[in-house]
């Protein structure tokens, strides 16, 4: 039916576009509080934050998200996804006003809850819509994985990216707007509701599953226990816990004034907006080629041997920052760091849709219950963030951005054991998206 592919596609569009600008708005949030935050005891008369504090923040986002993807993701396979996607934007647009509106930290902490449930209900939605337009395409589901996390990393990246700019403007050409910038953002998270609303419909085989049994919490549970998830939850948890310490600590340090315990850490504080900026905009183009890159090449490799490459990457980015960090009075050497850490970039960038591809393969056994299923992503985020923002302030604040670096690689380690416990059923996770005729499986030597 060529009118309803058509429509498919369509909406496909919309959720990443949509997806783009809803994480480009978080991302601009979560960017503006960090320099919110840093300089809030010296430019806007609140108290003094630490790394503590910060990492609480962190972590009541994550927390939010942690304990209502799940519901959220069981209301969406009840209602539909394309309406329950909708929901998020409104929590960020009150999230986005009242940070501005004070300097209180119990308030911003709630605020960061609201964030964190504006995620909680997107995510989960999103992906179960994803796993459904997809089903039975594994081509169609590697480019639709690979373009869910662009545009999530995109989003995020670049809303970093312009908080620096937004902030603290361009020096000797712009002011920037300062806290004003929640205002802007406000009306960002407005464009997302819009595109949700208007640009996405019912996906091909909803009415379907909206009739078919649903998960309570009981039968939750049962899906739970019953499939192989938890194979991959530790490696997913490791991963992102190792990119919780750069999402947040790493930029606090950048940001925040220098410390004198750490003079020969050349990335230890007293970096501008600017500057943050034209590193985060290098970086994200980087990530953004390798998940280009690896989402071409679902049918070649298993979805396990791209998540070890990922990991070992992940290792070679971490070698290069730390030339960089102490190398870089050395131009010719800061430069090659450089580039050694772009390159563990690249390769890293393929993990994160690999591990979602896996946990959309999970999700064909349980058509009726694809958002309960994929809100599992938030789950493993946000318990993978919140590790990684309490480990990485407790580094930060002991070894700076040497012991940002070293937390990385122990944990980079640590999600490297449990991949191969999931190695052998990967099979297993795959088989009844095999058996809806998505082609030929993956070469079992790869």
């Amino acid at each position: 039916m060529p009118g309803r592919y058509d429509s498919s596609v369509r909406s496909l569009t919309a959720v990443y576009v949509g997806t783009f600008t809803l994480r480009f708005s978080t991302g601009l949030t979560g960017g503006l509080l960090l320099f919110y935050l840093a300089r809030m005891h010296t430019h806007f008369g609140g108290p003094r934050v630490d790394e503590t504090t910060l990492a609480i923040m962190t972590a009541s986002f994550y927390a939010a998200e942690l304990v209502l993807a799940t519901p959220f993701g069981l209301l969406s396979d009840r209602i539909g996804h394309h309406r329950v996607m909708q929901v998020g934007p409104l929590f960020g647009v009150i999230a986005a006003v009242l940070t501005w509106a004070t300097t209180n930290l119990a308030v911003i902490g709630g605020t960061r809850i609201l964030e964190g449930a504006s995620t909680a209900a997107s995510i989960p939605s999103i992906l179960g819509f994803i796993a459904m337009a997809t089903a039975g395409d594994e081509l169609l589901r590697g480019r639709a994985s690979a373009r869910f996390e662009g545009a999530t990393l995109a989003g995020i990246g670049a809303g970093a990216v312009a908080a620096g700019i937004l902030f603290d403007g361009i020096p000797h050409v712009w002011g920037g707007l300062h806290r004003d910038a929640f205002l802007v953002n406000a009306g960002l998270y407005t464009i997302s509701l819009l595109i949700y609303r208007y640009g996405v419909g019912e996906p091909p085989g909803e009415r379907e599953a909206l009739a078919g049994e649903h998960s309570g919490w009981r039968r939750y549970g049962k899906i739970l226990l019953s499939s192989h998830v938890w194979l991959l939850a530790p490696t997913w948890i490791a991963i992102n816990a190792a990119l919780g310490l750069w999402s947040s600590q790493s930029l606090f340090q950048l940001i925040r004034e220098p410390d004198p315990r750490f003079a020969d850490q050349a990335l230890m504080g007293g970096f501008v907006g600017s500057q943050i900026a034209l590193g985060l905009g290098v970086a994200l183009i980087v990530f953004f080629a390798g998940l280009a890159f690896w989402g071409e090449r679902f049918k070649r490799y298993r979805r396990t041997t791209i998540i070890a490459y990922g990991i070992g990457g992940g290792a070679i980015s971490v070698v290069g920052a730390g030339l960089v960090n102490h190398g870089a009075s050395i131009p010719i050497l800061a430069a090659g760091a450089g580039l050694i850490a772009a390159f563990g970039l690249f390769v890293l960038a393929g993990a994160t849709p690999a591990a979602l591809g896996l946990l959309a393969d999970m999700s064909e056994a349980y058509p009726s219950d694809r958002g309960a299923i994929m809100g599992l992503y938030s789950v493993f985020l946000a318990l993978g963030q919140i590790a990684g923002s309490f480990i990485g302030a407790q580094a930060a604040a002991r070894a700076g951005i040497d012991g940002i670096l070293v937390a990385t690689l122990i944990l980079l380690g640590v999600a490297l054991v449990p991949l191969g416990r999931l190695r052998p059923f990967e099979h297993v996770v795959g088989t009844a998206a095999e058996g809806l005729g998505s082609g030929p499986t993956r070469e079992s030597a790869a």
